[in-house]
């Protein structure tokens, strides 16, 4: 792969690269990198509100694990950008090691997640009219087989692949166009044990 080529994915297979992945910080800025980037360390500092060396280490972390990497800038100064726009960990790779790290890192991203809807909820009188009426909050119950909840996710991403390039191509983005959170998760409701309340609501999102 050259300097200028990347693939759309980033497949990490190594358990130490997932945990390294595995950070508040260093997922911030790979976000970052990958909607607003290449940015300097110090420029990443001012977003986040971290210190410059703070941002400098974590990026120089990610880069050992070819998540990020440096790109020439204008000057002295050495912005990063992200070598992939996804990141894809396998749930059952067969390697104890890896599904033990990538299982640390979901519930990692899933209390994160937790944390965003939280907040969004709590601020969401703060939007105008119109993107309080665009966002979306609510669950939905089906009865799926595997390769149906599998179809489900290759339509939702053959959507969401419509509005892709423009993480990568502010030109690309409509007057009025924010950054918007899309949350995936599905899963199946019987994990092997049942208790009261485990029913879901229903409420079409």
């Amino acid at each position: 792969m050259t300097s200028t080529e990347h693939d759309d994915v980033l497949h990490l297979t190594d358990p130490q690269a997932i945990r390294a992945y595995a950070h508040r910080t260093r997922m911030a800025l790979v976000g970052m990198l990958r909607t607003e980037g290449p940015l300097t360390a110090t420029r990443a500092a001012e977003l986040t509100g971290e210190s410059v060396a703070s941002c400098s280490y974590h990026l120089r972390m990610l880069a050992k694990y070819g998540v990020v990497e440096e790109v020439p800038g204008p000057g002295r100064q050495k912005p990063w950008r992200a070598t992939a726009q996804y990141t894809d960990i396998s749930r059952a790779s067969g390697d104890p090691a890896v599904d033990a790290a990538a299982t640390e890192l979901r519930t990692l991203l899933a209390q994160h997640y937790f944390e965003l809807v939280i907040n969004a909820e709590r601020t969401w009188d703060r939007l105008p009219p119109e993107w309080q009426a665009a966002e979306a909050f609510g669950d939905e119950l089906l009865y799926l087989t595997p390769s149906e909840l599998t179809e489900l996710g290759d339509g939702i991403d053959e959507l969401l692949r419509r509005f892709a390039d423009r993480n990568k191509r502010p030109e690309l983005r409509p007057a009025g166009a924010e950054l918007v959170q899309v949350l995936r998760i599905a899963f199946r409701k019987d994990r092997g044990t049942t208790s009261p309340g485990d029913a879901g609501s229903g409420e079409p999102a």
